[in-house]
């Protein structure tokens, strides 16, 4: 079983369930229609691993998210991914109305910062994605359709959600191919204050 880790306790995450669609400028920039209901979709744990990989069968886009790790029913930590996803075959499984799981939960297809524990969900929640030195992507609650709670109280109106569990919140704009040997750097903060962070070599 793949694990993440909280104030450097080991969680062993069951599933990831994740939200499509969140940001509108995101839904612009793949030309995707603004969902009349919460888009979901579940990796399993062996999506998740410690190596940011660049190519698997196909080319690899990055998605940044903030993500929330629940326990007792609630969000009990916050932290960041990467939801890496094979662009090309989502596209051909689109066309065709199929699932996106080949697309989307592969082995290698998330990675996490170290997540830290919290008693409630802030709304000052940014986060932001640098390539290179360079920032690529930023996001917050406020530019999100489906704010935390909301999507915690969808999720569990159909499927239980196991103590460990991961849920990712969606991507903003600036999405893109993973280059191998690309340095990565994901940043959280809650107002100016430093939450967590993580960096990652694409390979």
């Amino acid at each position: 079983m793949q694990t993440v880790v909280i104030d450097n306790r080991v969680v062993r995450p069951s599933k990831v369930v994740c939200v499509g669609r969140n940001y509108v400028e995101h839904i612009k920039e793949l030309n995707n229609e603004v969902p009349d209901e919460m888009v979901l979709f579940v990796k399993p744990n062996s999506a998740i691993s410690t190596e940011l990989v660049s190519f698997h069968q196909e080319a690899i886009h990055y998605e940044a998210e903030l993500c929330f790790v629940v326990e007792n029913g609630q969000f009990s930590a916050v932290g960041l991914g990467l939801d890496l996803t094979k662009r090309g075959l989502q596209s051909r499984l689109k066309a065709k109305g199929l699932p996106w799981e080949r697309a989307k939960a592969f082995d290698g297809s998330v990675v996490f910062s170290e997540f830290v524990a919290i008693e409630s969900v802030s709304e000052n929640l940014t986060f932001e994605l640098m390539i290179n030195d360079v920032r690529i992507q930023v996001g917050n609650i406020a530019l999100m359709l489906n704010k935390p709670e909301e999507i915690l109280a969808e999720i569990q109106s159909f499927m239980s959600l196991i103590d460990g569990d991961i849920v990712m919140t969606g991507t903003p704009k600036g999405v893109g191919v993973v280059n191998r040997d690309d340095k990565f750097s994901a940043k959280l903060y809650d107002k100016e204050r430093l939450l967590t962070q993580a960096c990652w070599t694409a390979q």
